[in-house]
């Protein structure tokens, strides 16, 4: 035996993120039924939970992360949302760095800037015991 534990597999379902606040609701749907408590829509606290340290991740081992229509995902977390991510954060400029997510949106704009989608996909692949599966 090669003493490598089974992965878990779990299902993202795309149809139900339509922006930004569904897809953390699918999120909660998929990695939080068991806990007393939602993520709230923060990509920190999505790469805090993808590290196991609580919800259906909880632990260690392999994890198949199955994203059924990721692709069309791409644009609902793309350019527009990302653009209206920025926005609202500007508008709490005592809770958030202006400047940053100024230059942040310029480079989106400019179209050298990473839209929410490929923030999540970076955050994704920085969790080696994740394998993420795109179906369509």
């Amino acid at each position: 035996m090669s003493g490598r534990s089974t992965p878990r597999t779990f299902v993202i379902d795309g149809s139900n993120i339509h922006d930004i606040p569904s897809f953390y609701d699918e999120i909660n749907r998929v990695f939080m039924g068991g806990e007393d408590w939602k993520l709230g829509p923060s990509l920190d606290a999505l790469d805090d939970m993808l590290y196991g340290g609580y919800g259906a991740l909880q632990g260690s081992g392999p994890v198949v992360l199955i994203w059924r229509g990721m692709e069309r995902n791409r644009t609902d977390l793309g350019v527009e949302a990302t653009r209206a991510y920025y926005r609202a954060k500007m508008d709490a400029p005592d809770r958030y760095n202006v400047a940053r997510i100024n230059d942040d949106l310029a480079a989106l704009e400019r179209g050298e800037g990473a839209t929410y989608f490929e923030i999540i996909c970076e955050i994704l692949a920085g969790h080696p015991r994740i394998e993420v599966r795109a179906e369509s």
